[in-house]
C-alpha cells in the first residue's frame, strides 16, 4: 500500500507523460464530455452559450468571415463554433478524436445542410490539400501541448492556412498558474462519476512546475478491476513567452486580448488570445 500511495503522489518531469487520447476516446469519459459540452450554462468543457455568441460575432467581425471564408478548427468538440461560422456562411472543417463529439456536429450540420466538414483523428497528425483562411484552437488546447507538439503544431498550421491566413487560439495565463496551488485530494466517484460507470477512487494530485511556469492535474482513477491515470497539462504564458514562441515559429503576431470574444487585455486576466498571421515570403 505505501508503494501504491507514493506512486500516487510522484511528481512526473514536465509533460512527461501524454494521455489526451485516452480521455478523450475512452466511450464512458466522452461520453460525459459530450454532456459538459453541450450544457450551455457552465464553462467546463466548452464556453457557454453567451460566451460562444459573443465569440462568433467577434471572430466573424475581425476577420471578416463570409460565404468565401475557409475555417478549420482544431479540437472542434460537438461543432458549437464550426457549425455557428458555418451558419455565418463560411466553409468549415473541423478535427477532434471524439467520434460522439463529431457524430454530434455532422448531424447539427447535415440537419441545417452547412458547409461543414468533420474528421476524425488526432489534429496533431492531420493533413489536407486543403488551405484555410482562418485556423482557429479554442478552450486552451495549445495549453496542454508538449513543447515539441506546439512546435510541430504550430508548423502544421502554416502549411495549411493561405498567403495572409490566421490563427486565433487561446492559452492559460500566468495569473492562472498564479492562482493555482499545489494539492492532493481523494474521493469516490470524483466528478460524479465522470471517470466511470462503476465505482471508483480517484486520487488528485496538482502539481507547478515554477521554472517552466507549468500546472499538472493527475488523477489516478481506481476500480475494482482496473487502474488508470490521467495527466492533465497546461502551459502558462505572460505575452512575451506568448509571443516569442509564434514569432519564433514563422508567425507575425497581430494582437494579444484577454480572451477570444475580442476583450482588451489586462494584467488580471486568466487566460491569453492570441491573433497572428503568417509571415509568407
Amino acid at each position: 500500500m505505501y508503494a501504491q500511495l507514493k506512486e500516487i503522489n510522484h511528481k512526473p518531469r514536465p509533460f512527461e507523460f501524454y494521455t489526451a487520447d485516452s480521455l478523450w476516446t475512452d466511450p464512458h469519459t466522452s461520453e460525459q464530455m459530450l454532456s459538459y459540452h453541450l450544457n450551455e450554462d457552465v464553462d467546463l468543457a466548452s464556453r457557454n452559450k453567451a460566451f460562444i455568441e459573443k465569440s462568433i460575432d467577434w471572430i466573424v467581425s475581425h476577420f471578416s468571415v463570409g460565404e468565401h471564408t475557409t475555417i478549420c478548427d482544431f479540437g472542434c468538440g460537438p461543432g458549437l463554433y464550426t457549425n455557428r461560422l458555418a451558419e455565418r456562411g463560411a466553409s468549415v472543417t473541423g478535427i477532434d478524436f471524439s467520434d460522439n463529439s463529431l457524430k454530434y456536429a455532422q448531424q447539427v450540420a447535415t440537419d441545417k445542410e452547412l458547409r461543414a466538414n468533420y474528421v476524425l483523428a488526432n489534429y496533431l497528425e492531420f493533413e489536407t490539400a486543403k488551405r484555410f483562411d482562418l485556423i482557429i484552437m479554442i478552450m486552451c488546447d495549445f495549453s496542454v501541448l508538449r513543447p515539441e507538439q506546439r512546435t510541430k503544431l504550430l508548423s502544421t498550421f502554416i502549411s495549411l492556412l493561405k498567403p495572409g491566413g490566421s490563427v486565433l487560439l487561446d492559452v492559460h495565463s500566468l495569473n492562472y498558474f498564479n492562482q493555482r496551488e499545489e494539492s492532493a485530494t481523494y474521493e469516490l466517484n470524483q466528478l460524479n462519476g465522470f471517470w466511470s460507470p462503476e465505482d471508483y477512487y480517484c486520487f488528485v494530485n496538482t502539481f507547478k512546475y515554477e521554472k517552466e511556469k507549468v500546472l499538472l492535474d493527475k488523477y489516478t482513477i481506481i476500480e475494482e478491476s482496473r487502474r488508470r491515470v490521467v495527466y492533465n497539462w497546461f502551459q502558462c504564458y505572460d505575452k512575451d513567452s506568448l509571443r516569442n514562441e509564434f514569432e519564433g515559429n514563422g508567425f507575425k503576431v497581430e494582437a494579444l486580448y484577454s480572451d477570444v470574444a475580442g476583450k482588451a487585455f489586462t494584467s488580471d486576466s486568466t487566460e491569453i488570445a492570441i491573433a497572428a498571421s503568417w509571415r509568407c515570403q
